[in-house]
């Protein structure tokens, strides 16, 4: 058993690393202390007041100021009125996580649910857009294309309505896959999602000149498989944009001119902001194109039409809301402490793999295999974990080493404060890079 002392040095050594993440952080951190009676509070749906009761000092007085999450952990702060419900914490052991999953929903009285599909092509921010939804970065984001490698399914749920992501791989051609000799995964996930789907997000990247001004064939060829699930468009990035006029020209052609079954206004269009879908009461189409179409550059059948910047959590909002009205009357599948369906290992594996994408030159990263080698709790509740990433050539060692372990030690810092922002417990990450033998 561990010494008072160091039980002590582990816990404030917690509390500065929450701290500094901010008051939201800290409340969920109190939450999951455990309570008087023992029970490990592991699971929290939503923010609360402060775990302890005591006096209030005057804000001055306090270098972290008023409201700090000094002052939370304290018990000093006053109840905020206006905190909304937060999104669940994942736990570390996957036994809890898989009993969790399995566990009866705690529903509501008029339960509503709505399963929802992001299509895309590779990088245009499936991911981002998901974890912004979610509340909490569970899924893996990278500048380079095929981040997200098999169907991640996430869960949001406020008041009776619960609506499930499924962020699927972008949607590549079979000759691609086989190209690259890249996973099946990537060709079949999306079409397979699609079966289950009662409303599709179509995430187009404005910003990439090349491919903006039209849907893929792949995706044109899904949504017409499907053509009987409701689609909206989301038309993501805008803010890279340095003339919003170029949105007009790009509704009008990833539309084709219709939506919602109606003639789409240029004027209309035009005045669209980011963060706000476009109005679709307008004249009748008298001339929708045929479904099967295989000209078509653009899909006449979407319901509503965002546009925004999956990095804005105010411009997300919007579309969560939508999503959240979306909702039809029927049982949730999962429990409301449920955030997604990935093993707490798998969440570190793919939030390592994004930072071997982005810090790592070309086609490294790819060759890069990770064997999760201790996953354990320490003696003070903290998360201790070891992975080797096996490379097959020594130059790869090094590189990923970098000079005087700096490289190593930056990935291994920036993933730890990611998980220790998914779990809400200090994480201890260690990874050794060893040649492939």
């Amino acid at each position: 058993m561990a010494a008072p002392g160091r039980r002590g040095a582990a816990l404030l050594r917690t509390l500065l690393g929450v701290w500094q993440r901010g008051p939201d952080a800290a409340r969920e951190w109190v939450a999951r202390l455990p309570s008087p009676l023992g029970c490990p509070q592991r699971c929290v749906s939503c923010a609360t007041g402060p775990a302890f009761s005591g006096p209030l000092l005057a804000s001055a007085s306090r270098p972290s100021g008023q409201n700090s999450a000094l002052d939370c952990f304290l018990g000093l702060s006053q109840p905020d009125s206006s905190l909304t419900c937060r999104a669940p914490a994942v736990s570390i052991r996957k036994d809890e996580q898989d009993l969790l999953l399995v566990h009866r929903p705690n529903m509501p009285e008029n339960p509503r649910v709505l399963r929802v599909v992001l299509l895309g092509a590779p990088n245009a921010g499936k991911s981002t857009l998901s974890n912004q939804l979610l509340g909490r970065k569970v899924f893996p984001v990278s500048k380079k294309v095929h981040t997200t490698r098999s169907q991640a399914l996430g869960v949001i749920t406020e008041k009776e309505a619960q609506v499930i992501l499924l962020d699927t791989p972008g949607l590549i051609s079979p000759a691609k896959q086989k190209r690259h000799n890249l996973e099946l995964s990537l060709l079949e996930d999306p079409w397979k999602s699609m079966e289950s789907a009662d409303l599709v997000v179509v995430l187009v990247d404005v910003s990439d000149k090349w491919t903006r001004k039209q849907l893929s064939p792949q995706l044109l060829r899904c949504l017409t498989q499907f053509s009987q699930v409701p689609s909206i468009l989301v038309m993501n990035k805008v803010d890279c944009l340095k003339h919003k006029s170029v949105l007009l020209e790009l509704t009008a052609a990833l539309t084709e001119g219709v939506v919602n079954g109606k003639k789409l206004k240029r004027k209309q269009a035009f005045r669209s902001q980011p963060g706000i879908h476009a109005p679709s009461s307008a004249a009748k189409s008298p001339n929708t194109q045929s479904v099967g179409n295989p000209q078509r550059t653009g899909w006449p059948h979407f319901q509503e039409i965002f546009m925004l910047s999956a990095l804005s959590p105010e411009d997300v909002r919007t579309l969560k809301q939508y999503l959240l009205a979306q909702a039809r009357p029927g049982p949730w599948e999962f429990h409301s402490g449920v955030l997604t369906s990935q093993t707490p290992e798998e969440i570190c594996t793919n939030i390592i793999r994004e930072k071997l994408l982005e810090y790592l030159p070309q086609e490294v990263p790819y060759s890069v295999q990770q064997k999760t080698v201790m996953w354990d709790e320490g003696p003070n509740g903290e998360l201790v974990i070891e992975q080797k990433l096996l490379v097959p050539k020594e130059s790869h060692v090094r590189i990923l080493i970098g000079p005087k372990g700096h490289l190593i030690s930056q990935i291994a810092q920036e993933v730890g404060r990611n998980l220790m922002d998914i779990f809400l417990c200090e994480v201890r990450l260690h990874l050794a890079v060893k040649l492939l033998k």
